[in-house]
C-alpha cells in the first residue's frame, strides 16, 4: 500500500515537470523551434511512461486478490480506464517524436494531446487514492498483501523503490502443490513421469502454456525462462475474463463459447510485439468422450524460426544456447 501511494506521488511530480516543460514551450514565439524546452518535455514524458509498471501490478496482482472477495468492479471498470490512459500517452509519445516542429505546432500538441493525457493520469491517481486503495486496505488479508509484495518484482516498481522494513507473512504462495511424493510417478498411457520431470519438461518447452479449466478459471501456467507475456501466481484460480483488458474480453468469451459448444477446437492469432513475431493459439481440451475440460493457450516467439533458411545438417551450437 505504501509503495502504491509513493508511486502515485512520484507520478504527480513527473506530471508537474511535464507541465512546466510544456509551459516553457508555450511561452516561445510561434516561429521558434524548441530545443532544451522540448528535451525537458520528452524526459518528463519518459518518467510518466513508467506508469505501465504501476498499472500492470494493479491489474494482475491487486485486482486478482480483490476478486477473491467478490470485488470485481475495479477490474471491469478501472482496467478499461487504464487502457484509455495508455492510448492517450501513446498518442503523446508519437507526437513528441516529431522533429523540427515550430513552437506554434507544439502549442497545438499541448492542448490537443498532452493535456488530455495528463488529465487522464491524474484522474486515475485520484480514483486509486480515494476508491481503490482504501477498498483494498479494508478487503485484503495480510497474506494477500504478502503475495502482492513477493510477486511485484515480476512487474517492477514505478519511479520509486520500496522502503525497507516490511516482512511478508510466510507461506503466502497461492499455488497448491500436488500431493505426489518426489519419488512417485504419474502414469500416462505413453509413459510415466515424476513431478520433478514434469516441471522440468514444461519449463524447457520453447513456448508458454496457460491452462483454463471448464469453469473459466486459470489453473496453470508454465515457467519458461523467456515468457512472451508475464504471468503471476495471483492469477491462479482467477476467472480468465478478468485477466484481459475489457476491450478484448468479448474475444475471450467468443473463443470459450465456441469451444464449449463444440463449434471450434482451435483459435489462433499472430501479432508483432516489441519487434517479435508472436504466435498465439488456443486449443479446446476434451476428455475421451469429447466433454469440454478447458482451454490451453500456447504462445510462442517465432521470430527466429521465421528467419531460418537453407539447411543445418551438422551439429552447431548458437552462442545463446550454451548451458547455464
Amino acid at each position: 500500500m505504501d509503495t502504491f501511494r509513493r508511486e502515485n506521488e512520484a507520478l504527480r511530480e513527473a506530471v508537474a515537470r511535464m507541465r512546466a516543460a510544456m509551459q516553457s514551450v508555450s511561452r516561445l514565439p510561434d516561429h521558434a523551434v524548441p530545443g532544451n524546452e522540448l528535451t525537458a518535455w520528452r524526459q518528463a514524458y519518459n518518467d510518466v511512461m513508467d506508469v505501465e509498471k504501476h498499472y500492470q501490478r494493479k491489474e494482475h496482482l491487486l485486482f486478482s486478490c480483490l476478486e477473491r472477495h467478490g470485488i470485481t468492479g475495479p477490474s471491469k471498470v478501472m482496467w478499461g480506464k487504464d487502457d484509455e490512459v495508455r492510448a492517450l500517452l501513446k498518442s503523446l509519445g508519437e507526437a513528441l517524436a516529431a522533429q523540427g516542429a515550430t513552437a506554434a505546432e507544439w502549442k497545438i500538441v499541448v492542448q490537443a494531446v498532452a493535456e488530455p493525457a495528463l488529465a487522464a493520469v491524474e484522474e486515475m491517481i485520484y480514483k486509486e487514492e480515494n476508491i481503490l486503495l482504501p477498498m483494498s486496505q479494508n478487503a485484503l488479508t495480510d497474506d494477500e498483501w504478502g503475495e502482492i509484495w513477493q510477486q511485484t518484482p515480476e512487474y517492477g516498481y514505478c519511479l520509486v523503490d520500496p522502503r525497507e522494513g516490511y516482512q511478508p507473512p510466510k507461506a503466502t504462495d497461492p499455488a497448491k502443490v500436488a500431493a505426489v511424493a518426489a519419488n512417485e510417478s504419474l502414469v500416462f498411457p505413453t509413459g510415466a513421469l515424476t513431478p520433478a520431470q514434469i516441471r522440468g519438461l514444461f519449463g524447457a518447452l520453447p513456448l508458454d502454456l496457460t491452462f483454463v479449466d471448464a469453469d473459466d478459471r486459470v489453473r496453470y501456467f508454465s515457467e519458461g525462462a523467456d515468457r512472451v507475456f508475464a504471468r503471476s501466481k495471483a492469477i491462479l484460480g482467477r476467472k480468465v475474463q478478468h485477466c484481459h483488458p475489457p476491450k478484448s474480453v468479448h474475444i475471450v468469451e467468443q473463443i470459450l463459447e465456441d469451444f464449449k459448444s463444440g463449434r471450434r477446437s482451435i483459435a489462433e492469432f499472430w501479432i508483432t510485439l516489441h519487434g517479435k513475431f508472436v504466435h498465439i493459439r488456443y486449443f479446446a481440451v476434451r476428455d475421451e468422450a469429447g466433454a469440454y475440460q478447458g482451454t490451453l493457450e500456447v504462445t510462442q516467439d517465432l521470430t527466429r524460426l521465421r528467419a531460418l533458411a537453407g539447411e543445418r545438417r551438422l551439429l552447431e551450437y548458437d552462442e545463446k544456447e550454451k548451458a547455464a
